[in-house]
């Protein structure tokens, strides 16, 4: 990957990282490389702007890339089509309901991919613990009993980092997207971390962020206390009522 040495973490050792300005450019954003996925060594990373990623038969690689891709979960764009779409389908939305699932469905192999992934047995298990922990958590779109879509990612105060998302159906993972952002902009969440940004992203309303203004953003949102019912929905609610809620309010004449 590259010839120029990285800090190596021990595993088992006190969850610190180098610097995220330490991190190289090319490969964009690789800090370090080793450590393991305790949760408080994962904790420890979110909270200063640093994910893991890495693949099967790779040691755990650690990244803080530059520029950094986030939604502000207010401006999400929903095109026309996806709004008709979200409009007119049953699809409900639930939270927590199937985090491992989801997982596991983020993990399956898509086209494109070579039949890989990166959400390697470690990983997962690293994370399904985060949730038991109520710091991972996930959204679930649902076409009556099937899955049509869902994402997941690490809550740390007030900022959420999104992991992965997958679709089942034709604008699954949008919807859990469009869900995500509007009960985070509901509960007082004014980023959601996206980490890289692709063109599935950026027509979607992400934008790329430069990384020593998200980690002054993330030093406050992670200092910040959520209220006790962000992660908490009771019952499904309607992709559609979601939508609604989207809308900017009418002028009163």
């Amino acid at each position: 990957m590259t010839d120029i040495p990285i800090p190596w973490i021990r595993p088992g050792s006190t969850p610190r990282f180098p610097p995220p300005a330490q991190a190289l450019r090319e490969p964009d954003g690789l800090l370090a490389l080793g450590g393991d996925l305790a949760p408080t060594r994962l904790l420890a990373a979110y909270r200063h702007g640093i994910f893991p990623w890495y693949g099967p038969e790779e040691p755990i690689l650690w990244w803080s890339p530059d520029p950094r891709c986030v939604f502000h979960t207010d401006v999400v764009h929903v095109s026309r089509r996806l709004r008709r779409q979200l409009r007119q389908c049953p699809w409900t939305c639930t939270i927590d309901r199937a985090f491992a699932e989801v997982m596991r469905r983020c993990a399956a192999p898509r086209s494109g991919q070579g039949g890989g992934t990166w959400i390697v047995d470690d990983m997962l298990d690293a994370y399904v613990e985060l949730h038991r922990q109520g710091h991972a958590h996930s959204i679930e779109i649902w076409d009556g009993k099937h899955l049509a879509g869902g994402l997941y990612g690490v809550a740390v105060g007030r900022m959420f980092c999104g992991e992965s998302m997958f679709s089942d159906a034709s604008g699954g993972s949008k919807a859990a997207l469009v869900c995500l952002c509007e009960w985070l902009h509901r509960h007082g969440f004014p980023l959601l971390d996206a980490q890289v940004g692709n063109g599935h992203l950026y027509r979607m309303g992400a934008v790329d962020m430069p990384r020593d203004a998200f980690l002054a953003q993330l030093a406050t949102l992670a200092d910040a206390t959520p209220a006790a019912d962000t992660f908490r929905l009771d019952d499904a609610l309607a992709v559609a009522t979601v939508l609604e809620r989207m809308r900017p309010p009418r002028s009163r004449t």
